[in-house]
């Protein structure tokens, strides 16, 4: 049988990288983003790129799932989605697959995304729809993997044997390692969004930044910390 995965992130993770990582296995087979059409459709938020994603994306969440994330091509199939894509959709295709919450310290995701969309809304960070999402997993006997990106970067290499044998699939060394520049999955926002991963070759060392938010930002980390500090109990350790 065919394994789907779907991994659930927050924005300015290190998501691209972990689907890199998954790209550089030869039995997988990557997909990049394929409900952010319908999302921009759907909430009208002008992202860069908006225009050009829009005419070029499916915009039907339910042809998304039915022609492209329940359509397996190869043994294992890995979905990079946003968790605050899931506004008014069926969950029920989640029994068919395997799902990852990918979580990050707020303080770095908003630090991070004011850069590019300034003020940032509980909404967009997408941590609190992490929580919900994990909680409604729960309920319907589908228990997740959650997985922090400070865990991942620490020690990426017992990080993915723990993943791959949570997900039920065999672990590969090629995950550590890709090759530099753009991918032939990326969205067509890449060249917005990905500058830094296409320079990397492998995931970055974990470093603690020194943060300072305007005091705006600084309330919608302290409103993000419950839902966090809850998911990073659940995530994988060591």
């Amino acid at each position: 049988m065919k394994k789907i995965i779907c991994l659930w992130s927050c924005p300015r993770n290190i998501s691209t990288a972990l689907m890199y990582s998954f790209g550089n296995r030869e039995d997988t087979e990557i997909y990049d983003e394929a409900l952010y059409g319908y999302y921009l459709h759907k909430t009208g938020l002008k992202h860069p790129g908006y225009s050009e994603i829009i005419n070029n994306m499916e915009i039907d969440y339910q042809k998304v799932i039915n022609q492209i994330i329940l359509r397996p091509k190869k043994d294992i199939n890995f979905h990079k989605l946003m968790t605050h894509f899931l506004i008014d959709i069926d969950l029920e295709f989640l029994k068919k697959v395997s799902n990852i919450i990918f979580i990050r310290d707020p303080k770095e995701i908003i630090n991070s995304y004011s850069k590019v969309i300034p003020n940032p809304t509980i909404e967009d960070i997408g941590i609190k729809q992490q929580y919900e999402l994990y909680n409604h997993l729960i309920k319907t006997n589908n228990d997740p993997v959650v997985l922090d990106s400070s865990i991942l970067l620490k020690n990426p290499n017992k990080i993915l044997i723990i993943l791959c044998d949570k997900l039920e699939i065999s672990y590969s060394n090629k995950m550590l390692k890709w090759s530099k520049g753009p991918k032939k999955a990326d969205g067509i926002w890449a060249k917005y969004w990905y500058k830094n991963v296409h320079r990397s070759n492998g995931f970055n060392n974990y470093k603690i930044k020194e943060i300072k938010l305007s005091p705006k930002n600084e309330k919608l980390a302290k409103d993000c910390e419950k839902y966090y500090n809850f998911l990073f109990s659940k995530s994988i350790t060591i």
